[in-house]
């Protein structure tokens, strides 16, 4: 298991690799990853500090709560949890506290607003798995209703509800989130997930009907897909950040 140092600076590179990407929305959405360690038996996850554009995000000024949306004083390295819950943005609480309580496996969860993500939200007929990337999620992509502003507790049981046991989630009307057992991960998923929108959005806009894949070949990518294979998730994460021009 990484150590909190560890994770710090590759959630802190993971935020700027998504300013890269053009994944950013003014200073809010969010990406969190658990720490080890956590006391009382809570889960504890280092969160982006409110107020902060991601590219600000630094390994040192990243805040680290547990799920009840308390600083955790003792963690390392960060002098500027000083215990002001207002560091956190209320949303991002919500979201994320639900699912690391719920999902062990839930390590990473990354969540985010982009244009092709919100727009495939928006539709009906949500993500249709009649594309090469969108193939790739069949039966591991879950739907959650819109209920306004994420910042009420009582929606977090629904929340869990609505994400069950798979690890990509579309939030209707709202955006993209996607769940994994570390950040490389969480990336990858999250990234053929958008892939996938942006793709959709792109052959909706041609003339003609989409040609559907069938459920029996769709029932058979997802055991190849590249999103879950190990190590690969981490030569892709890293390979990305090389390119981004960001070290860890």
């Amino acid at each position: 298991m990484d150590t909190e140092a560890k994770l710090r600076k590759d959630l802190a590179a993971c935020y700027r690799l998504f300013d890269w990407l053009g994944w950013t929305e003014l200073i809010f959405n969010h990406i969190t990853v658990r720490v080890p360690g956590a006391e009382g038996g809570k889960p504890a996850y280092l969160i982006n500090p409110f107020g902060l554009h991601y590219a600000e995000v630094t390994p040192e000024n990243l805040v680290c709560i547990d799920v009840d949306g308390s600083p955790r004083i003792d963690s390392p390295g960060n002098p500027g949890n000083t215990g002001n819950t207002g560091q956190v943005n209320r949303a991002g609480f919500v979201i994320h506290s639900a699912i690391h309580s719920a999902r062990a496996d839930a390590h990473c969860i990354m969540h985010v607003h982009t244009t092709a993500g919100c727009a495939v939200a928006s539709k009906e007929s949500g993500l249709r798995h009649d594309n090469f990337y969108s193939a790739m999620l069949y039966d591991d992509l879950a739907y959650h209703d819109y209920e306004g502003v994420t910042t009420n507790l009582d929606e977090q049981p629904r929340l869990v509800k609505s994400l069950g046991s798979r690890n990509h989630l579309i939030l209707r009307n709202h955006g993209l989130l996607a769940v994994g057992p570390d950040i490389p991960t969480a990336f990858n998923r999250l990234w053929v997930m958008q892939r996938a929108c942006e793709i959709q959005l792109a052959s909706d806009a041609g003339s003609g009907p989409n040609r559907a894949i069938p459920e029996s070949i769709l029932r058979t990518v997802p055991q190849t897909r590249v999103a879950g294979k190990g190590e690969v998730h981490r030569v892709i994460f890293d390979t990305m950040l090389r390119r981004a021009g960001i070290g860890t």
